[in-house]
């Protein structure tokens, strides 16, 4: 059973290198460790699991800021010494720095220069540790959430949304909004739905995609808020299919 991890060059402390990767669009998330039970557990669960060097422990991508990376396949490059994973990141982020991925450094000249916009401040992800830093999502062991069975991201988020509805509010970003009541969720529903506008006026296409996607989580948490989930929201667009929107309009 375990014949494929012995083929895995492990270097000296039992580690190997791993790439993720968005299994879509291709692009570069992150890099980290993994140790052979973290391998074993990537495969056996279809999320990634990693090792903290740091910790010296098993840590799931997301477990406290649900940005679950969903594995669909797993490599092994020529070498054996390197893992890549093609995965679909929940929420977009990958980066504890609140980034969409790590790799936001870029060599200009003789020195590094920060060339990509943090999408979610870190301290509203993450609740501060005891040294005062705001930790990787590597922090704590939060409870597993199952993968939904139709690998549906939409319903994936909602799950996670509402597990995070009743956590502290100083450890869940959703659960602070929550805990603000229902005028604080649509605040940021109305901001994040002016920042779509603005962004849809210009002309950079992965702004605009960004936008939309922090609105779409947003008024996810709205939704919660209301008992309500995506699906409510698919039956209702499945009702109007097949009318007009003119029809549609009328009836309402």
């Amino acid at each position: 059973m375990s014949a494929w991890l012995d083929e895995v060059r492990w270097n000296d402390q039992g580690l190997v290198p791993c790439i993720a990767y968005g299994r879509d669009d291709k692009r570069l998330w992150m890099l980290a460790w993994m140790n052979r039970e973290a391998l074993a557990a990537t495969a056996r669960e279809g999320r990634a699991v990693y090792w903290s060097r740091s910790k010296q422990r098993l840590w799931r991508k997301g477990e406290q800021s649900g940005f679950v990376q969903r594995v669909h396949e797993i490599r092994l490059d020529c070498d054996g010494d390197t893992v890549v994973l093609a995965v679909d990141q929940v929420g977009g982020i990958a980066c504890h720095t609140g980034r969409e991925h790590c790799f936001f450094r870029r060599l200009e000249g003789d020195r590094w220069v920060d060339v990509e916009p943090v999408r979610i401040p870190a301290e509203e992800i993450y609740r501060e540790g005891e040294d005062g830093r705001v930790p990787a999502d590597e922090e704590k062991a939060a409870p597993i959430l199952p993968l939904a069975p139709s690998g549906d991201v939409l319903t994936d988020l909602a799950r996670i949304i509402d597990a995070r509805k009743g956590a502290p509010p100083d450890e869940s970003y959703v659960a602070s909004l929550h805990a603000k009541g229902v005028d604080a969720v649509l605040k940021k529903v109305g901001e994040e739905a002016a920042e779509t506008i603005i962004a849809g006026k210009g002309s950079d296409r992965a702004a605009l995609v960004h936008e939309v996607a922090d609105l779409w989580f947003h008024s996810m948490v709205l939704l919660s808020s209301h008992g309500l989930s995506p699906t409510d929201v698919f039956d209702e667009l499945s009702r109007r299919f097949g009318r007009s929107g003119l029809e549609e309009k009328a009836a309402r």
